[in-house]
C-alpha cells in the first residue's frame, strides 16, 4: 500500500472510530469537514453542478480578482490592473512566478482559456446547465493574451462590475474540460469519491505561506440533519451549515461556532398592482409593522446579516439610513390612518369605503415550504401576527417551489416570502427595472431606471459607490418591497482555527490563519 492509499485509508478510518474530542493521532494535522453535497459527481470547477462544493474549490483554485471582507475587489492571480477607454478595456498584470500544483507556469492563456470556455457554455442555448458563472457573457465581449503575464478584457459597456466578473476560476488551458483540473491554490486534489469524500492535501507550491492544515477530508451529506448529527457524535471535527439547528452548539464548551455571510437575500415581496399595495404609505406601514430583529433573532437564531435595501450592511457599498424604518408600530397606524383605514364596525379588521362599497384590509401571503427547512413559514407566521396588531388580517399558503413561482410571474399575490440569491455583481437590476422577468412586484420607477442605467456607465470605484448608494436611496423612498436580512451561517468546529478576516460562503477555509486543539 503506496502511502497515498494509506492516508486516506487512515482519515476515512477517523471518520468511524474518531472519539468525541477530534481526529485520531495520525492525523493531527488533519481536519475532517463534513458538507452538503448531493450531486456532484466530478470536479469541475468552471461549471460546478452546486453552491455547496464551490467553498472547497476556493481553496483549491484561485482568480485573477478577489473580493474582500467588504465586497470591494482585490488583486489576488492579478497584481494590478487598468481601465482606459472609457472603461471598455481592461488590462491585467498577472504576478510573477506563479505555478499550478503540477509545477505548470501560470500564462495569460490560461486565464484566457478558462474565461472562454465559461462564456462559450453561457452562450451555449442548447445546455440546460449554462455554468455558475454564466452572468459573466452580459459584460464581457472579447478576451485575449497581449503576452505571458498579461490579459487584456473587452467590456461590453463601461462598467466597474467587470472586475467582479473576474473572480472565475483559473485551470490550465490544456485542462479546462477536464475533470479534477489542477490549480494555483493552496491545496491540491488527492482523492476524490462522489457521493462520499473529496480528500485535499496542502500544496508545496503555493506562492504564499504554507498552509498549517496539511489535510483536509470533505465528507458529504445528503442533508442537515445527517450533517449535525456526524457533528453531534464527533464524527467529523468541522461542519459548514446554514441550519438553524446550528445554534444550540454556539456556546458549547468544545465548539466554536464561525460565522458566515452568504448572498442570500431574504424578502417580503409586495404586489403594486393590488389593492392596497399600490399605496406608497400602506407599504410603509407594513415596514414598521415588522419587527425584524425579533424574527432574525427567534426563527433564525441571529445567523443573518442586516440588510434594509438589497445591499448587505457589511459591504462597501451600503447605504447607511442613520434613522432607518426599524419596528415602530404606532406610526404604521397613523400612515394607514392618512390612508383612510379605520375599525369602522368593531370587527377587528380594518376597513375603508372604495367606489362606493366597504373594503376590508385582507391580505394573501404565499410562502416557499422548503421540507429542508420550516424557518420561512415561521417568519410567515409573525408577519401575520404583528400585522394582526394594526387590524390587517393576513391569510397564510403554503406552496412548493414552482407554485409560488407560477404565482409570482403571474402576479396573483399579495405579499411573498422568497429569496433571492444575489450575483457577485452589486447589481440588482433584474427585480428593480419594469419588464424584467423578477420584478415580481410590478414596481415602476423612471428615477430607478434612469440610476440603472447610470450605474451601468460607472467604470470607477467612486462613481460605482455612488450611483449604488442613491438607488438604494431610492429604493428607501419608493419601498418597492421589504428587504427581511441576508442568510448567514456557522462554521461549527472542535478543532479551532481563527481566520484572517470574515468568512463568505464561496471561501469558508481561505482564511485559515492558526489551527490547534
Amino acid at each position: 500500500m503506496n502511502k497515498s492509499i494509506r492516508r486516506i485509508a487512515a482519515l476515512l478510518l477517523g471518520l468511524t472510530l474518531l472519539p468525541v474530542g477530534g481526529l485520531s493521532a495520525n492525523v493531527e494535522d488533519s481536519l475532517v469537514v463534513g458538507i452538503l453535497c448531493t450531486r456532484t459527481t466530478e470536479i469541475r470547477p468552471l461549471n460546478p453542478l452546486e453552491r455547496d462544493i464551490v467553498s472547497l474549490y476556493g481553496v483549491i483554485y484561485e482568480s485573477l480578482v478577489t473580493i474582500d471582507d467588504s465586497g470591494l475587489p482585490q488583486p489576488l492571480l492579478a497584481e494590478s490592473w487598468t481601465e482606459s477607454g472609457g472603461g471598455k478595456t481592461w488590462t491585467f498584470t498577472l504576478r510573477e512566478g506563479i505555478t499550478f500544483s503540477d509545477g505548470t507556469p501560470l500564462l495569460a492563456s490560461d486565464v484566457v482559456a478558462s474565461c472562454q470556455y465559461i462564456l462559450d457554455m453561457a452562450n451555449n442555448k442548447e445546455l440546460t446547465n449554462n455554468g455558475f458563472y454564466q452572468n459573466m457573457r452580459y459584460l464581457v465581449s472579447d478576451i485575449k493574451a497581449l503576452d505571458g503575464r498579461t490579459v487584456q478584457v473587452k467590456a461590453k459597456r463601461s462598467y466597474y462590475g467587470l472586475l467582479y466578473s473576474m473572480t472565475f476560476p483559473v485551470v490550465p488551458a490544456a485542462q479546462v474540460d477536464m475533470p479534477s483540473p489542477v490549480g494555483t491554490g493552496p491545496y491540491l486534489i488527492g482523492a476524490f469519491e462522489p457521493g462520499s469524500y473529496l480528500w485535499l492535501q496542502a500544496n508545496a507550491r503555493w506562492w504564499q505561506t504554507e498552509p498549517q492544515v496539511k489535510e483536509i477530508m470533505a465528507t458529504f451529506f445528503l442533508n442537515n440533519k445527517e450533517l449535525i448529527t456526524a457533528y453531534e457524535f464527533g464524527k467529523v471535527d468541522t461542519v459548514f451549515t446554514r441550519s438553524v439547528s446550528a445554534s444550540q452548539y454556539k456556546s458549547g464548551i468544545n465548539s466554536l461556532s464561525i460565522p458566515y455571510s452568504t448572498r442570500q437575500l431574504e424578502t417580503l415581496l409586495i404586489n403594486h398592482n393590488e389593492f392596497p399595495l399600490g399605496s406608497l404609505k400602506v407599504r410603509q406601514a407594513i415596514r414598521y409593522a415588522l419587527n425584524v430583529d425579533l424574527i432574525s433573532q427567534n426563527v433564525y437564531m441571529g445567523m443573518v446579516v442586516d440588510a434594509e435595501t438589497p445591499i448587505p450592511s457589511n459591504s462597501w457599498l451600503y447605504y447607511d439610513q442613520q434613522d432607518g424604518f426599524g419596528y415602530h408600530p404606532e406610526k404604521a397606524a397613523e400612515l394607514l390612518a392618512q390612508e383612510g383605514w379605520s375599525d369602522t364596525d368593531g370587527d377587528g379588521v380594518l376597513d375603508k369605503v372604495v367606489n362606493g362599497g366597504k373594503k376590508n384590509f385582507y391580505l394573501r401571503l404565499y410562502v416557499y415550504e422548503d421540507p429542508e427547512n420550516d424557518v420561512r413559514f415561521e417568519t410567515a407566521n409573525m408577519i401575520r401576527d404583528m400585522l394582526k396588531v394594526l387590524k390587517i388580517q393576513v391569510k397564510i399558503t403554503t406552496m412548493d417551489y414552482a407554485e409560488e413561482k407560477e404565482k409570482l410571474e403571474a402576479g396573483g399575490f399579495d405579499l411573498a416570502l422568497c429569496s433571492f440569491q444575489m450575483d457577485v455583481v452589486p447589481d440588482c437590476g433584474f427585480f428593480l427595472i419594469k419588464g424584467n422577468q423578477q420584478n415580481y412586484c410590478r414596481y415602476v420607477s423612471s428615477d430607478m431606471t434612469t440610476l440603472f442605467n447610470t450605474l451601468r456607465t460607472n467604470h470607477n470605484s467612486n462613481d460605482f459607490a455612488y450611483t449604488t448608494q442613491a438607488i438604494q436611496q431610492q429604493f428607501l423612498t419608493d419601498m418597492p418591497f421589504i428587504c427581511l436580512f441576508y442568510r448567514a451561517g456557522a462554521i461549527l468546529t472542535r478543532k479551532m482555527y481563527t481566520t484572517v478576516g470574515s468568512l463568505r460562503e464561496f471561501e469558508l477555509l481561505r482564511g485559515i490563519e492558526a489551527f490547534g486543539r
